[in-house]
Order: C-alpha cells, then sequence, then structure tokens
C-alpha cells in the first residue's frame, strides 16, 4: 500500500486515485488527496480501514471484508 501512495504521490496524479475505506461499517470513497485531507495523514483514519485503492477501473489493492 505505501509503495501505491508513493508512486501516487510523486510519479503520478494522485487525483486518478480512488481509496475505498470503511466509515461506521459502509464504505466511503474519496480522491487520494481528499483521503489524506480527511484522515488528517492517517490520524483520524488509519491505514488499516483502506478496503481498496483504484485508478480508473484497475483495482491495486484490495483487502477483504471479514
Amino acid at each position: 500500500m505505501a509503495e501505491i501512495f508513493s508512486r501516487a504521490l510523486y510519479n503520478d496524479d494522485p487525483n486518478f486515485y480512488l481509496i475505498g475505506y470503511l466509515d461506521f461499517g459502509k464504505i466511503k470513497e474519496s480522491t487520494l488527496p481528499e483521503f489524506l485531507k480527511i484522515s488528517e495523514n492517517f490520524e483520524t483514519i488509519p491505514a488499516t480501514r483502506i478496503i481498496y485503492i483504484k485508478k480508473g477501473n484497475r483495482i491495486l489493492f484490495s483487502k477483504q471484508r471479514k
């Protein structure tokens, strides 16, 4: 996951990346820059709550929900 974030922020347009994260039992979605702002750089929303990372229609990271 760290490699995806690094690549998106420094070698690509981070606005193309969508982050799906758990918020009170529901999956919410935001762009990478928006997610970093909302999560206060993972302070209020830890990386463990990220369910998937997508770029366009391609899933770059996915975690199984329990």
